[in-house]
């Protein structure tokens, strides 16, 4: 295999606690200027997976499963060529979800829009068997900064 046609994963498992969110974001900085990402794609890319984790750790999760902090969240950031996919998933309650029109979601339903509008791609994902819980995938494509020559 190539390089070029290598690819670039790195996961994470968080604990569903809100201040493990900036370790979400750090590692998808840094992953986005390994590979050139614009400032402005950093700054979308940042605000969905803020959405993404903030959700599964605010609704994924009941009180017991806080306290026993048996549960975790997962993200998978990977470099696929021009773009970079992010997973972000949990094993708590799950949700549904048509995904035909988000502008009648209450108010508490506006991160599933915001991440739409901030990707290329967006799709909730089925999880295996009957395991409960929630998939969020996110593709931004790279739109390559320009260097001063």
């Amino acid at each position: 295999m190539t390089t070029s046609e290598a690819h670039e994963r790195v996961s994470l498992e968080i604990p569903p606690k809100p201040q493990f969110v900036s370790l979400c974001r750090l590692a998808l900085t840094a992953i986005c200027r390994e590979h050139r990402f614009t400032d402005d794609d950093i700054a979308d890319l940042k605000l969905a997976i803020t959405e993404a984790c903030s959700n599964s750790i605010r609704h994924a999760y009941d009180e017991s499963g806080l306290e026993a902090n048996a549960s975790k969240v997962y993200v998978t950031y990977e470099m696929q060529g021009d773009r970079l996919v992010v997973i972000v998933r949990d094993h708590g309650r799950g949700f549904e979800y048509e995904g035909a029109n988000t502008d009648d979601l209450p108010e508490g339903g506006l991160g599933i829009s915001i991440i739409r509008a901030v990707c290329d791609e967006f799709e909730v994902l089925s999880l295996d068997g009957d395991q409960p819980g929630a998939a969020l995938r996110l593709v931004k494509l790279r739109s390559v900064a320009e260097t001063a020559a």
